[in-house]
This record gives C-alpha cells, structure tokens and sequence, in this order.
C-alpha cells in the first residue's frame, strides 16, 4: 500500500505499511507508520546471538610482550544520521518504545535532491536523459545508475554515492521492435538524497517509473510533481549536507559513536542471506570490517542484492561504547562503483563498495580485501593469515546459528513477533565487538595493562589463531597495552 502527497494526489510514491479495516471516522491527520494495532512480524527468511563470554581481566605473564601505541589515523567523516526505520515502518533500533521510534523517525523526509531519468543511446551510450533541477551537476550518475553488463538483465535497483549524497536507481530493459534501438530499450529513474536511511521509501514509485519511462519514453509529469512535493531545502552554505535528525533529539537512546550504518533501512532477510551466502567465512568478514579495510566486492548483474551486502559489511562493525573508533576514518559505505570513481576511491582509508567491473580486480592498490562470490581474500601478505577460520570462529558462528534456530522455534511454535533475524544477527556483532572493547579498555586502564591469553578466551577469540588480529585492532585503535606473546612450541589450546 502507498500513501498519496496532498499535493499531487494521483500519484503514489510513499510506502506505509496495510490498515487495518475499520469504521469510518473524521481523521484529519496523516496516519502515524508507526503505529498499529497488530505486532509487524517480518516472515522468517533463510539463515545464521548471545556470544555467552565473559570479560575477565588481570593475570599477567613472562613471556615476551608487545606495546602498541600508534594513534589511528584520523579523517573528518561524513554528518552521522541519527534516523532510521525498516521497509515496514519500524525503527531499525530494537528495543525503543513508539514514542523513541517518532523522536527517531523525526521529519527526515522531502529531502530529495534531484530526481533523473538514465537511457541507453545505441550511438552515445548512457546519458541523462532529464533531470531536475536542470541546474544539477549529475556527471557519473549515467553509469552509477546504469550498471555495466545491465543489457542481460530484465530490472535491477542500484544504492550509489555521489559526493556527498547517495542515490538510489531503478532500472529496467524492455525489448523493443526498432531497429534504431537495437530490439531493447534500457533506461533507469533514480533520486538523490543527502541521506540512504530512507531511500527505500520511494524503491516502488521508481520502479514504477522506469516501467512508464518505457512504455512512454518522455512523459515526466510525474516524476516533476514528484519533485516539487518532495525536493530537500538545502541550508545556505556550508557542505551541501541535510541534518536529518538534531543529535538532542535521541539523547541517551542511540550512543554517538554508533556507525551511520547501523541506520540503512534494509529488507527483511538480508542480513541471513548474507550470512547464509558467506557460511562461517562472515568472521573472516567480520575482522576485516572491525579493522576498517577497504573491501571490494564484485559481482556481475544484478547489483541490487549485492548493495545490500555493503550494508551488512559495515553492520558488522558497529560498536555502541562511547569513545570507540571516534577518531578513525569512517567505515563509509560507497554501494555501486564504476571506473569513474577511482581517483575518488584512491584518498579513501576505509570503505566498502560493491561493481560489476573485473577491471578493479587488476587495481590493487584501491582496496585491501577483494570478495569475488563467495571467494574472499587478500593481496596483502600481513592480512592472509585473517583469511583462516579457527576455533573460536567456528563456536561463534556455531553460537549465531544456534540463537537463529532458537529464534525460528520461537516464531514458529510461539508466534513471536517480537524479534526478528536481522535484529539478532546485528546485536549478536555488536555484542562481541563491545565485548572485545569493554575488555580491551579496562586492561589498558588498569595497574597491570597486559593482555593476557585468559583476556583473549574471554573477549571470544582464539590465543593463537587471533593473534595476528589483535595486534592490528590495537595497532589501529590505539590502545595502549602489553600483548602476550606464547610460545610458540606450547601455544595455548581454546
């Protein structure tokens, strides 16, 4: 179901979620999204959160130690998003009552920046066909939302970054009897935003749109009604971005030092796809996005499902302790890349993209982690050990597919509503990545700042196994304590 602008009423462009029938009466006012009398329970789909380990601390040793204390580099990221919601309406942030869930959807909508329509020239290639406003630099966009190796594709949807706004773009390939068209006519229409957290919204009137542009290739009436109800009023000055939420507004309810991606609005069930797809190989992921690496996906089209793999990169390291990673370069989700972006790729110290071009494969020196389906790995020799999955990998990813069965059982048997699948997969990292700091943090605070292989069983890595990651994460974040070192002939057992 879609809502309907009071001031272009034929057209539909908003999603909320089904009403409930009920007897007519005098209602005035916008119905609330979030606010129903049944429990939304998203379906259970496909796969992988209690990490069950304590935090201890003290204990020293004789061997051999390390004492890491090079600060992190430091780079201003982009304005964080303290707003968020799912495909059905609901906050993103388990836990918050209804009345957070409004402070947190506060007014983050007519934002939009430009709205455009993509097409396919047989003589010219991608071009922008139109756009408003007419005045606005779209230069990459023909390609960020056209991607390349789309023309064996019916559809597809694209998320993409531009400057500092992100697009989303619906595409869609129609066969056609024109000769001058070569049987296909290919076009996409996309939107820009100042923020991804809601872009969502508007994944149906897209697609809608790009089936008309099709159909009846010039006809933008409804993408400029569209335009006019919706486009964002950007402050005077400054960097061009929209505050989305006042950083007030949320008080003690979102810690600050939440990642901007923990916010992406995401479809039901991407995040067990995602896991499911990768296997235990999700930890090998997961130690590189706590790292902040570059990490390139590739894959050919369709692209949208694998955007949706960027999001549940970064997810993977959320941290919600105050002070954690404030200083360090943004784990910046760039979605859909082409070749036009690699001089902004080439300044960039962490991120995470997704393309559908092998040439970036060749580019070594843009990324430090390359996934090609389900192959991941690294041209750089200090990261390989990361690429083998130990012990404790293995027990946590036993632990993240225990809860999910727990959690099917629950839904199933008992008809829980209340918990969802991405909710247990994100807080089940988040756990274990405030577990690792928490400890990380009192040891370096303490009398006896030395990490000992007790500290590193408890934070749920292995003595051994994760060694090679622990010096990095401290090497990074800039804690300053002593790691031991065992010996290598007696190394410890988890």
């Amino acid at each position: 179901m879609v809502e309907q602008s009071d001031r272009a009423p034929l057209l539909d462009w908003e999603e909320v979620p089904p009403a409930e029938p009920a007897p007519a009466v005098p209602s005035p006012q916008r119905e609330d999204p979030l606010v129903g009398d049944a429990p939304h329970c998203r379906p259970p789909i496909r796969d992988g959160a209690d990490t069950g380990w304590g935090s201890t601390s003290g204990g020293g040793g004789g061997a051999p130690a390390v004492r890491i204390t090079r600060s992190p580099p430091k780079r201003a990221g982009p304005e964080r998003d303290a707003s968020a919601t799912d495909e059905e309406g609901d906050c993103a942030f388990p836990g918050l009552s209804v009345k957070e869930r409004r402070i947190s959807e506060w007014e983050e909508k007519d934002q939009i920046i430009a709205v455009f329509v993509v097409t396919f020239d047989t003589r010219s290639g991608n071009m922008v066909e139109w756009c408003l406003p007419e005045d606005i630099n779209l230069d990459g966009v023909e390609f960020k939302s056209m991607a390349s190796g789309s023309h064996r594709i019916a559809n597809d949807f694209i998320y993409f970054r531009k400057g500092n706004y992100f697009g989303l773009a619906c595409f869609a390939n129609m066969p056609v009897e024109s000769e001058l068209e070569r049987g296909a006519r290919m076009k996409s229409v996309g939107i820009l935003c100042p923020s991804y957290t809601l872009l969502y919204r508007y994944m149906h009137f897209l697609e809608n749109q790009v089936r008309h542009q099709l159909q009846c290739p010039g006809q933008y009436s409804p993408l400029e009604a569209f335009y006019e109800d919706k486009k964002a009023v950007l402050p005077s000055g400054g960097n061009g971005l929209v505050t989305a939420c006042p950083t007030s507004a949320l008080g003690t309810m979102v810690n600050r030092c939440m990642h901007p991606e923990m916010k992406i609005t995401h479809p039901a069930g991407c995040m067990s796809q995602f896991i499911r797809f990768f296997g235990e190989q999700i930890m090998v992921l997961w130690k590189f996005a706590l790292l902040r690496k570059r990490i390139l996906i590739f894959s050919p089209p369709p692209v949208g499902v694998v955007c949706y793999r960027v999001y549940c990169c970064c997810c993977l390291a959320n941290v919600s302790i105050p002070g954690i990673g404030v200083s360090m370069p943004e784990f910046r989700p760039f979605f859909y890349i082409n070749v036009a972006d690699i001089t902004a790729l080439e300044t960039e110290l962490s991120y995470v993209a997704c393309t559908t071009e092998k040439i970036f494969e060749e580019k070594k020196e843009l990324y430090d982690v390359y996934i090609d389906n389900q192959n991941v790995k690294t041209h750089r020799e200090s990261l390989q050990p990361l690429l083998r999955i130990n012990n404790a990998d293995r027990e946590k990813y036993r632990k993240l597919s225990e809860q999910r069965q727990l959690l099917l059982y629950s839904q199933e048997v008992n008809g829980d509503c209340t918990s969802n699948e991405e909710d247990l997969f994100i807080l089940f990292f988040m756990e274990q990545n405030n577990r690792i700091f928490q400890t990380l943090s009192e040891i370096a605070g303490s009398a006896d700042p030395t990490l000992t292989a007790e500290h590193v069983r408890a934070m749920g890595l292995d003595p051994q196994g994760d060694r090679g990651f622990l010096v990095d994460l401290l090497e990074v974040y800039g804690i300053d304590v002593m790691l031991v070192i065992d010996n290598p002939c007696c190394p410890s057992q988890y």
